[in-house]
């Protein structure tokens, strides 16, 4: 046992101010002087005065990092689908979100028709967003 705390709360009436420490042993060991404002001495008035406001900044860094990286991901999908949207072209080969495989027929301006079986010439017209692959690029 290094160190005994000994917390006491000053009466009303002749009670002192603080409360005083004095060696317990051979060994120097000494109990914490507390006054009645709630400071203490020595070290550990240094401990709580590093932990400042860092920790507040550093805490707000990181909650605009994780946002940063949050809105950024869709918007680089987005960018994507635009560009893959953009690029296609008649005769692509591609996949839509439902997992249909076609040729590109005609295209138009937000609907794109799709041969999606050679032997009974059977043609689909899906949008233009529904597209999730081209195949032909790949």
């Amino acid at each position: 046992m290094k160190n005994i705390w000994i917390i006491a709360q000053a009466g009303s009436g002749d009670a002192p101010q603080t409360i005083t420490s004095e060696p317990i042993n051979s060994e120097g060991e000494t109990t914490t002087v507390v006054s009645q404002d709630g400071t203490t001495d020595g070290s550990q008035q240094k401990d709580t005065q590093q932990k400042g406001p860092g920790f507040p900044i550093w805490l707000i860094g990181i909650m605009l990092l994780l946002m940063f990286v949050m809105f950024r991901t869709p918007q680089k999908q987005k960018q994507q689908q635009k560009k893959l949207e953009q690029s296609l072209e008649k005769n692509d080969r591609v996949q839509t979100i439902g997992g249909i495989f076609g040729t590109i027929v005609d295209i138009k301006d937000d609907e794109i028709t799709l041969k999606v079986d050679e032997s009974n010439n059977t043609k689909i017209k899906v949008a233009r967003r529904a597209i999730s692959r081209n195949m032909s690029k790949d």
